[in-house]
């Protein structure tokens, strides 16, 4: 399960004239003619940036066997994630230039196109091509669902509302196999691509025919800020600049790759510190010396360490143990589920456990790429997705207080960034670590693997690479809980 980035603080919840709390306003009201259309838009909007991942994970294999293209596996996950974290850092700025509904119209109808071009794709970078298009529009389309949740609803709803966007989150975990792995049993996994351009659609002409009377949402033309497009470019380019070291495999190539990505990514973080109030981070960010950027630091390394499960680890599971689609994509949602009863069942924690639970869930994800190193290879199933449960429920126990403790040792003026950043930093670590992950499955064989000897040995050193960035999440903890 991968966090959503959240570029800006959303605007505020829209007055409530009628000066009722939150607290009581009651579900019936969400679904009266007044506000249904509303909702129905957000949560699709949710579901189809939620359910894209898992159902992807679970049409992998199949797509590989129909079009080829082992050598860029990891790219699929990469490139989805550079998309999302570009549009949603400018979704919120675009909606309050141009308004909410063309906006969100717009990233409907590029999920679409992204959609469409998948199902197409006659080749794996077409198809790579079509994830990036699907990352624009999902992460502007999830990222405008939240500023919706506060324009569109009296504030009495909001908290009914992201209610709604939480639990679907869980609900797309177990959906979203369950979805793809009917349609690769009946041999089409472009079928299931196709449903969810027909969803996207859907979704265009309800924002254009279904919200009139909703309210909210005018363009400010006051709006003075600008978009980060240089910082994101930069972002970008090193995303790509690392995962092209891992098409083809050779030591001075692939390292001047690498370095070049690296220096990508170095210089949009230093371009970031010295924009003042347009800043996407803030300061301090990534460093140890800062106890805000440290945090940022130990979640961008732990999603790196992490994110080979995510990319490699259906495929892995039904080519190595001989397991279902399916049964790999409820493998995979077990992570995302648990991630969820583990945040609700700390929850209730008084904020001087904060360190303690930082430090146990921090520990439990720093764990498993060792252990999965350990288990691919030869198995059992069980234990395979007994470290996937783990590794979710050691994300759910320590997000929560590593935001709330962020916060806390943060200026007031730098927690809107601090709040957004974090988000954000999980998925650069995710689409980073994606894009490694590519290098060092490929340095290992896995492209050529013909046999379960060769692809248990490229499985270990695909969860073995990440090693160092487990390393740097213990020490960005360490920094982060000093007294």
């Amino acid at each position: 399960m991968t966090a959503d980035p959240s570029p800006a603080p959303s605007p505020a919840p829209a007055p409530d004239p009628s000066g009722t709390p939150s607290g009581g306003a009651g579900w019936g009201e969400l679904l009266t003619r007044a506000h249904f259309p509303a909702l129905a838009m957000v949560s699709l909007a949710v579901w189809l940036h939620a359910a894209n991942s898992m159902v992807t994970a679970t049409l992998i294999d199949a797509m590989l066997d129909d079009i080829g293209g082992e050598r860029w596996v990891a790219w699929s996950t990469a490139l989805y994630l550079v998309g999302s974290i570009s549009a949603s850092s400018v979704a919120g700025l675009a909606a309050r230039r141009r308004g909410l509904k063309p906006v969100m119209t717009v990233a409907a109808g590029v999920f679409a196109l992204g959609c469409a071009a998948q199902a197409l794709a006659p080749s794996m970078p077409v198809v790579l091509g079509a994830r990036l298009i699907q990352g624009v529009g999902g992460g502007g389309l999830v990222a405008l669902g939240f500023v919706a949740a506060g324009q569109l609803f009296p504030r009495r709803l909001t908290a009914r509302v992201v209610a709604v966007i939480s639990t679907l989150w869980g609900v797309s975990a177990l959906l979203g196999p369950l979805f793809g792995g009917a349609f690769v049993a009946a041999g089409s996994w472009r079928g299931a691509v196709w449903v969810f351009a027909a969803q996207a659609v859907a979704l265009a002409m309800l924002l254009a025919f279904g919200l009139k009377g909703a309210g909210g949402g005018r363009p400010e033309t006051s709006v003075a800020a600008r978009p980060p497009v240089v910082r994101l470019a930069l972002i970008a380019a090193g995303v790509f600049l690392i995962a092209a070291g891992g098409v083809e495999v050779a030591p001075l190539r692939t390292g001047l790759l690498l370095l070049a990505g690296v220096g990508c990514l170095v210089a949009a973080f230093r371009r970031d510190a010295s924009r003042g109030e347009g800043r996407m981070f803030p300061p301090g960010a990534f460093r140890l010396s800062d106890r805000a950027g440290a945090s940022l630091l130990m979640m961008f390394a732990l999603c790196f360490a992490t994110v080979p499960y995510l990319a490699y680890g259906p495929v892995l599971l039904v080519r190595l143990h001989g397991v279902s689609a399916l049964g790999a994509g409820l493998a995979l949602a077990s992570l995302s589920v648990t991630w969820s009863l583990a945040a609700i069942t700390v929850s209730s924690w008084p904020e001087r456990r904060d360190p303690l639970a930082i430090t146990i869930g921090v520990c439990l994800v720093a764990a498993t790429p060792l252990a999965q190193a350990l288990a691919f290879p030869h198995g059992p199933v069980w234990a395979i997705v007994a470290i996937g449960i783990v590794e979710g429920a050691g994300f759910g126990m320590a997000w929560t207080f590593v935001l709330r403790r962020a916060l806390s040792h943060s200026a007031e003026e730098d927690r809107g960034r601090v709040a957004s950043g974090l988000p954000t930093s999980e998925q650069l670590g995710y689409a980073v670590g994606a894009a490694f992950a590519g290098v060092a499955a490929n340095a290992a064989g896995f492209a050529e693997a013909r046999d379960p000897q060769a692809l248990a040995g490229a499985a270990r050193w695909i969860f073995l690479a990440t090693l160092p960035a487990v390393a740097l999440s213990l020490v960005g903890l360490r920094a982060f809980l000093r007294r």
